[in-house]
């Protein structure tokens, strides 16, 4: 009874001292999210920091979890927080001492009476159920053969669903980890397992016991457990091991893994000058994953809807996982070796991993041409949203971790990155690598700031960074570059460079680019004169250049070394729209397009234009990304049309057959290049809404019909099923019925679930928005739902929840987290291209109060739908205009 009663007195001390306690500027509320003034305070008084975690997994929907805290306590002078979520804690132990926890569901508090100045112990065990939204130990039972795996993810703060810790990037620790499972599954984690041993409990289980890792920030830190099917290799320096589930083993190619890791770690061993920092590699294909992948320290995880083909993969899905295997692995250095102190360096940490990651598939890879697609793919979308009214600086304030995500976005990752590479030319490539060793090596296993990484460069360029820093990393907004020429006699007689900002509020920046002129020929545009030029004011004259040949296009910003955007002068754009085929450099005609398809959005080219600018070059395009780049503003113009009805109606039914037949015609026409047919196809099939094409489509899914050369694999048939559900053929439902039974793995339960949403029926719509406006499906398909629920032809069926989904949307924000809430703001935001709707959003936007205002995230999406739906009535009314 000795023990009880101490426990009881304990408990009545605790809570008294308790009730005495005074909120101060450190105090927390109750919800599981920290503050950054709140972690900093956290992490000037705990050091030292070892983590002891050992786990119980039997497959159900439950864990146990046990671990021990080791640290070190500047002072006892207020409460301290451990962060640990939605746990039932069995026990807890304080330095010796059992206890009954205070605990509000989010965090432990501690007493600061039961701790001392100096070295502490905090024991604690819970049980707690898997989450099944992504974050902290993942569940996931497999519908083919009922097994069931786990695997984690932590960021920004979602540790404290698996263990108790001090969830935090700025409070590094050595974690030691003990799990049992059962006898048939694989455990993998940071480090590489020392024993596997029969469990003392359960004859059935295993338990799998690790060495303490290196230094490392929580989100840093994973555990991994099923059924694995494993591959390894042991060729290289280090060993390397890839990780699927055993029903999509036959869909995994590991020699293509293995020749991309091989390549990325040699590359980036040279490039830093600095060994890779863990002992091992590996990497973990995962079910309902959030994100494309995460850098978790030597045991990376990738999401399999995006890395794992239906059939051979194509050279795009061969390009995005090599890439994607570079991005994470320069994370190892750049993130788990030296870590951000607090996630404002989020994005720091995302855009260098993407220059790098970039960077590593040029030079490692045969995909010499990375720079061209990260152009038309990631920094087209960084000018997209740098150009909105929700534009904001790459470096932002985050004040909570609740806000961690609020900025991840284009900015953050390709103009973060298009803006380091900018950089990299600006200083030199040889001296920003230099100055990235140095970085590296300063701050290794520890946590460094902004300011670190900038002045590490500028010493090693022997410049001061500082005012290049506050331009361009805390002031948002793009600027616009133009060339002002006059010619005589044949001759360029003056030349300036332009710059441009949208406001008085964003600065003019100085930066390096490459100025180029074209003269037209027979065949192709030649390449006159090329010129490099630095500038900063707002006017820079190009001496150099007057008196040589008068061209017919100059494009400043050639190879894409600076980040801006350019305004064709009038002869120069002319040029461009009649020439677009004969520019042989691929990059500049991906270039060329994006200001075609600014000037249809600033109303100086009408969409009409636009669209016969595509009908004359598109076919001519023998490059697959800017095929890809073209095709995808096809499939936007085709929803653009789809928005603006009644209005434009007959056009839009002509533009999109002649885009249909043109995009027939060039499947057929391109069967002896595989790459070119696939992207023409699919383009086709997303086209495919009359009789005759849906018809064609349902003939080429079940063997009517075939195309030269086209194989239409697993991939393919979903995309089929799926249109034509979208436009209720018939038969349809039943094709659909009978392409579940052919194909009953994950991917195919998810993919009927997109074709069944796409049906447009009044009833069957409601019933799945009312499960997501209730938030009753799993999150994993939930997500699937919100992509396909309104496609841009189905406004009416959009219409009849518009109202309730503006009107919902303040309360769907209150109750549920940031996850669903960016998943549901990308997907759900009215879109009617129309006044009405606008003014709807806006008064949705008026309704907040400070005592119930939108999130950030939520907030931004109703003004970036806003200016959309703006966007698209300007377009609109601009073809009206055109005879």
């Amino acid at each position: 009874m000795g023990w009880f009663r101490s426990i009881i007195i304990t408990f009545i001390c605790l809570y008294l001292a308790a009730c005495t306690s005074t909120t101060t500027p450190f105090s927390r509320d109750d919800s599981q999210y920290i503050t950054q003034q709140q972690a900093h305070h956290r992490a000037s008084r705990v050091s030292n920091v070892q983590y002891f975690i050992q786990l119980t997994a039997d497959g159900s929907e439950h864990f146990r979890s046990k671990n021990k805290i080791e640290f070190d306590l500047a002072d006892t002078q207020s409460p301290l927080s451990i962060d640990i979520h939605q746990a039932q804690i069995d026990s807890l132990k304080i330095n010796g001492h059992w206890l009954y926890p205070k605990y509000n569901g989010s965090y432990l508090k501690i007493n600061p009476k039961m701790l001392v100045t100096g070295h502490n112990t905090i024991e604690v065990s819970f049980t707690r159920e898997h989450s099944t939204n992504g974050e902290g130990w993942h569940r996931f039972k497999d519908p083919i053969d009922q097994q069931v795996y786990l695997y984690s993810h932590f960021e920004p703060a979602a540790a404290q669903q698996v263990f108790a810790l001090f969830d935090q990037p700025d409070i590094k620790a050595k974690f030691q980890l003990s799990v049992t499972v059962p006898k048939t599954w694989q455990v993998v984690s940071a480090t590489r397992e020392i024993s596997i041993t029969p469990s003392v409990n359960n004859p059935q289980m295993n338990t799998w016991q690790f060495p303490a890792t290196k230094t490392l920030s929580p989100y840093n830190f994973s555990v991994h457990a099923g059924p694995y099917q494993v591959w390894q290799d042991g060729s290289g320096k280090y060993p390397l091991r890839l990780f699927a589930r055993q029903s999509v083993a036959k869909q995994v190619t590991p020699e293509t893994w293995f020749s991309y890791t091989q390549r990325g770690l040699t590359f980036f061993e040279d490039y830093f000058g600095i060994d890779y920092p863990f002992q091992k590699y590996d990497q973990l294909l995962v079910p309902e994953f959030l994100y494309g992948a995460m850098e978790n320290a030597a045991a990376i995880t990738f999401s399999e809807q995006r890395f794992l083909p239906h059939g051979p993969a194509t050279q795009e899905q061969l390009q995005r996982t090599a890439s994607v295997i570079m991005h994470e692995m320069a994370h190892q250095w750049f993130g788990n070796l030296v870590t951000m102190k607090w996630w404002n360096g989020l994005w720091l940490n995302e855009s260098f991993a993407s220059f790098m990651g970039i960077l590593a598939t040029a030079e490692a890879t045969e995909f010499t041409h990375a720079w061209r697609t990260f152009y038309s793919k990631g920094k087209r979308k960084a000018y997209l949203l740098d150009s909105r009214v929700t534009t904001h600086p790459i470096e932002t304030p985050v004040p909570s971790t609740k806000n961690a995500f609020d900025n991840i976005d284009a900015i953050t990752y390709a103009k973060g990155s298009a803006v380091l590479a900018q950089l990299n030319h600006f200083i030199g490539t040889e001296v920003f690598r230099q100055g990235v060793h140095n970085y590296l090596k300063k701050f290794s296993y520890q946590n460094a700031e902004l300011n670190d990484f900038i002045n590490s460069l500028g010493e090693a360029a022997k410049r001061d960074l500082s005012g290049w820093s506050q331009d361009w990393l805390y002031q948002a907004g793009v600027n616009t570059v133009s060339v002002e020429w006059q010619c005589r006699n044949q001759q360029i007689a003056a030349l300036k460079l332009v710059q441009t900002a949208p406001d008085q509020i964003m600065p003019l920046r100085e930066q390096s680019i490459q100025l180029a002129l074209f003269k037209e020929g027979r065949r192709e545009m030649h390449l006159s004169n090329l010129v490099a030029v630095s500038y900063a004011d707002e006017v820079t004259e190009v001496p150099s250049l007057i008196g040589t040949p008068c061209p017919d296009l100059i494009y400043p910003n050639y190879q894409d070394w600076g980040y801006l955007k350019v305004a064709l002068d009038k002869k120069s754009f002319t040029t461009a729209q009649r020439n677009l085929s004969k520019f042989k450099d691929p990059l500049l005609r991906s270039m060329l397009w994006l200001s075609l398809w600014d000037s249809v959005e600033a109303g100086e080219l009408t969409l009409q234009q636009y669209l016969g600018s595509i009908f004359v070059n598109a076919p001519q395009e023998t490059d697959a990304t800017i095929l890809k780049q073209i095709t995808q503003r096809m499939l936007n113009a085709k929803d653009l049309l789809a928005y603006m009805q009644p209005s434009q109606r007959n056009y839009a039914n002509k533009a999109v057959k002649g885009m249909q037949q043109m995009s027939l015609r060039k499947v057929m026409e391109s069967w002896q290049s595989p790459p070119i047919q696939r992207l023409w196809f699919e383009t086709y099939i997303a086209l495919a809404s009359n009789m005759d094409s849906l018809h064609h489509l349902k003939q080429l899914l079940v063997g009517e019909l075939q195309i030269a050369g086209l194989s239409i694999d697993q991939s393919l048939r979903w995309k089929i099923i799926k249109q034509l559900n979208r436009y209720a053929t018939l038969s349809s439902r039943q094709l659909l019925r009978q392409e579940k039974e052919r194909d009953p793995s994950n991917q195919g339960r998810q993919q009927a679930i997109a074709a069944d949403v796409l049906r447009p029926e009044a009833k069957n719509k409601r019933d799945w928005f009312n499960r997501v406006q209730q938030n009753s499906l799993p999150f994993a398909d939930a997500r699937i739902v919100m992509a396909h629920l309104y496609p841009a032809e189905q406004r009416l069926l959009s219409k009849a929840t518009t109202e309730q989904r503006l009107n919902d949307w303040l309360q769907l924000d209150a109750t549920n987290g940031p996850v669903f809430m960016r998943a549901y703001s990308q997907h759900l935001v009215p879109k009617h291209c129309n006044h009405a709707n606008i003014q709807a959003i806006n008064q949705q936007l008026e309704k907040q109060t400070p005592q119930q205002a939108l999130s950030v995230l939520s907030h931004r999406a109703l003004l970036e739908a806003k200016q959309d739906d703006e966007i698209c009535v300007s377009i609109k009314q601009n073809m009206h205009f055109t005879k």
